[in-house]
């Protein structure tokens, strides 16, 4: 058995100055670089999720902009792994699934941007592939959002789809509770 670390669309765009900016990116994303470091420093698979825009009419994560740059605070090193999409769900239409059997990946650590969007699906869907998953509650970031004409603040967005989550697709934790097992417990 083995934990893979699950970094979900850290990217320019998300932070001050991109194109669609996210409440708390960077706090989430010097969340995720100390689970970053944690999974080098014991030598546990990581994988970089990268979204590419596709779909027509899109505004953010254009192919070939410093947008979808993966940010500089979980820049990855030479030999770690990118996965590019281009839908929420991380597994769809990529190599995701035959990477994490390859390795032997039976439990994932998941963080990134948005918590509301790509966070989620791809949660629910490696659950649905068996993997046990751990989602860090403060390196993740998200947006508020709009429905039935009143805005739902970010504060409610972000607690709302962890605790969804937390009910049964994932264990949901703060980095300073990860930390410390991935570095024991987490390894082969």
């Amino acid at each position: 058995m083995s934990t893979a670390l699950l970094l979900i669309d850290i990217q320019n765009d998300y932070f001050p100055g991109g194109k669609m900016e996210l409440e708390g990116s960077i706090e989430a994303s010097l969340c995720a670089k100390m689970l970053l470091q944690s999974f080098r420093d014991a030598n546990l698979p990581i994988i970089h999720i990268q979204h590419v825009s596709v779909r027509p009419g899109v505004t953010f994560f254009l192919p070939e902009t410093n947008g979808i740059e993966i940010h500089q605070n979980v820049h990855p090193l030479p030999g770690e792994t990118i996965v590019q999409k281009n839908y929420p769900n991380s597994f769809r239409n990529t190599s995701l699934i035959e990477l994490l059997r390859k390795e032997s990946v039976t439990r994932l650590v998941i963080a990134g941007m948005m918590t509301h969007m790509c966070v989620d699906s791809t949660t629910r869907a490696a659950f649905d592939y068996g993997f046990q998953c751990t989602v860090i509650s403060d390196a993740c970031a998200t947006r508020s959002l709009s429905f039935e004409e009143k805005i739902i603040p970010v504060s409610h967005v972000h607690g709302a789809f962890l605790a969804a989550l937390s009910n049964v697709y994932a264990k949901v934790v703060k980095t300073e509770d990860c930390i410390p097992i991935s570095a024991k417990s987490m390894s082969h």
